[in-house]
């Protein structure tokens, strides 16, 4: 059976004779040698991650876990246990093992800006589990239950009597509170509390009855919520299947659609101007100059979008066409790989995992380091030295480790992708290529996946930088620096999208050659240089169509909320339920049809890379789908026509031969 790639070339055929030298062109030879790729940044990925684990181990080590879990209290005490004096501070030391509860004196008093409670904390036995409006109440609720709650050098029976009492006791009323489980801090039971540091939620939280009227439409909604996000799961899924077999028709109805657009608001614009120029003769005001003026750049410029798009069309009329082919394709694609449609789920469960176990590592460093006495006498934990520097360390690894597992997602696909067009006879493929494809990943390329996700890395931070440097300083800079500040982070995320393209790219071309990363990003961009057009058509058409799909699946699933939502009348409010139905059915149209963008993308540079190197005479038999078979045929027949030298769609087929055999 053929290999699908150039071994050797035949000079009688067109293509060797306007090839270059066998010398100066590396073959492309799809799924033949499976060999480790950039392995040094394997080891240094495994490296960063031994970093990360230690961080958290430091953390755990030095007690951080204990305070963060147990909770403290002002003056250095791990509550629940005995605990070791703090030079300098008087009510350091204590022994508080029968106090397993952090009791804030004022819980809602917080500090925005260093992201504290501004109160004295203290360890108490007991929760306050009914409000405490006076000293009385709080004095009676320690004699009764054993929970002091004022400071621990005032005894119970002192509450009323000492002047101190007005400092050391808790404000009151005290709210009623709870513990939080697993972490054993004393919280409001009633959330209006905190309505003083939320400013732009006061008067929704303080109006008790719409909050009410919401969380009770929630939670007598429930089931239908659960019915409709499960409504735009089976959308997503039958939207990717008509997709498939209405391609030809969605997609030229979309192109009518914005040409008929384009030249009916030009059309419109038009006609207004002359009605005003006709009005404004009778009434010569500047109001009405100014207008007429208006309307004829407004006109001008509708003119010359619309000739632009009518150029632009025409030019592109052609490489719709395989867009149409690549979208039908990858409808296949789905039918024999399965799998392909639960790949967002595993991935967003493995982020998942990964920044719960990110959170719960920053709050370990939250609470690491040496008790120091601050300005108000009480203790806080401070790292000093380098090891202050550490969550900057744990940042990037949130970054880097998140692209890498979304890195592996695409190399993922690419594999199983790359797997099914290369296999001729699809009878043939692997029992489950997805599981191939992981297996390759997992044995071959995690040194490539590793360094394309670092480089997303380089560009994610400086963005970030500058995203926190312009929000410090809004409203302090002038309208340059701003201006310069949004160019930059404009200019950084228009190249993180570019490097996440062309990374995707590469990824592919490592599955097909196992090539390393820059060997491979190199080749893809040979490729995609040559396909220019095809490469805009498919990311304008494509992803255009894929766009509206996600509208269409929000909109369904709306409009069916609110005919089902209308028709619950045990509450009055329902705009919450809508919100989170929307939301839940655009991320996973987002999900699905982003999974399908990936699966064309993938196609199209395997169906570039088999147009270049094949031409469909024995020996150099084409690997893609009938339907792509039909787009290059009909391709043939219009150079055939318009002169095989000619235009920019013969450079493009200029590799294939006239006379061969589509197979």
């Amino acid at each position: 059976m053929p290999s699908g790639h150039p071994r050797g070339r035949d000079p009688r055929t067109p293509w060797a004779a306007a090839a270059p030298p066998r010398s100066s062109k590396r073959e492309w030879k799809p799924l033949e040698d499976h060999s480790c790729t950039d392995v040094p940044w394997l080891f240094l990925f495994i490296l960063f991650c031994i970093g990360m684990g230690f961080i958290c181990g430091f953390s755990i080590a030095t007690g951080a876990a204990a305070r963060l879990l147990s909770g403290y209290d002002s003056y250095g005490n791990i509550c629940g246990q005995k605990n070791v004096k703090v030079e300098g501070i008087v009510n350091s030391g204590l022994d508080l093992t029968h106090k397993k509860y952090v009791f804030f004196l004022d819980p809602c008093n917080i500090d925005l800006v260093h992201q504290k409670i501004k109160s004295i904390a203290l360890c108490v036995s007991a929760c306050p589990r009914k409000e405490l409006k006076t000293l009385a109440d709080i004095q009676k609720f320690a004699e009764t239950n054993g929970s002091t709650l004022c400071s621990y050098e005032l005894q119970p029976s002192e509450y009323t009597t000492d002047p101190r009492a007005a400092k050391l006791c808790p404000k009151y009323p005290v709210p009623e509170s709870a513990p939080i489980p697993f972490f054993h801090r004393c919280a409001p039971v009633n959330i209006s509390c905190y309505a003083k540091f939320a400013e732009a939620l006061i008067t929704f939280v303080s109006d008790s009855s719409v909050l009410h009227r919401l969380i009770s439409g929630v939670m007598t909604s429930k089931e239908i919520i659960m019915g409709l996000c499960l409504l735009s799961l089976v959308l997503s899924m039958i939207l990717m299947v008509i997709i498939r077999y209405i391609s030809r028709v969605l997609v030229w109805i979309l192109t009518i659609l914005v040409i008929l657009g384009s030249l009916g608001g030009t059309g419109v614009l038009w006609w207004l101007y002359a009605k005003q120029r006709i009005s404004a003769g009778a009434l010569e005001t500047q109001i009405a100059k100014d207008n007429l003026q208006a309307l004829l750049i407004y006109a001008i410029a509708a003119t010359v979008f619309t000739v632009i798009l009518l150029l632009i069309m025409l030019i592109m009329r052609k490489r719709v066409a395989l867009t149409i082919a690549l979208f039908h394709v990858a409808g296949k694609v789905f039918i024999h790989l399965p799998l392909l449609v639960f790949q967002p789920f595993w991935t967003f469960f493995v982020l998942i995992l990964f920044w719960t176990y990110w959170i719960a590592v920053l709050l370990f460093l939250g609470t690491t380091g040496s008790p120091v006495p601050n300005e108000e006498g009480f203790v806080e934990f401070r790292m000093a030295g380098p090891l202050k520097y550490m969550w900057w360390y744990h940042v990037v690894g949130l970054i880097w480790i998140s692209e890498f597992i979304l890195a592996c997602q695409q190399m993922t696909v690419a594999g199983a992708v790359v797997t099914y067009y290369f296999t001729r006879e699809k009878r043939n493929l692997p029992f489950t290529p997805i599981l191939a494809s992981v297996n390759r990943l997992v044995c071959y390329h995690l040194g490539t996946v590793a360094k394309g996700s670092f480089i997303i890395t380089l560009v994610k931070i400086p963005r970030m930088i500058l995203m926190y440097i312009h929000t410090q300083l809004k409203g302090k800079e002038n309208a340059c620096a701003r201006c310069m500040l949004k160019a930059c982070i404009c200019c950084l995320w228009c190249l993180e999208k570019c490097l996440t393209y062309l990374n995707q790219n590469a990824y592919t071309a490592t599955a097909i050659n196992s090539t390393n990363f820059c060997t491979s990003a190199k080749d893809a961009f040979v490729i995609l240089v040559e396909n220019a057009l095809r490469v805009a058509a498919i990311n304008t058409v494509g992803d255009f169509m894929l766009f509206l799909g996600k509208v269409l699946i929000v909109c369904s699933t709306g409009l069916a909320g609110i005919m089902l939502l209308n028709y619950q009348r045990d509450y009055t409010t329902w705009v919450l339920p809508l919100i989170i139905v929307c939301l839940f059915a655009f991320l996973v149209a987002h999900c699905f049809l982003s999974i399908y963008e990936m699966v064309v993308d993938v196609l199209f540079l395997c169906f570039a890379i088999d147009t270049k190197y094949n031409d469909g005479s024995p020996g150099r038999e084409f690997y893609m789908d009938k339907v792509l078979m039909e787009f290059v045929e009909n391709s043939r027949k219009s150079m055939k026509e318009a002169g095989r030298g000619g235009g920019a769609e013969g450079r493009e087929l200029k590799p294939m031969a006239s006379g061969a055999s589509s197979s």
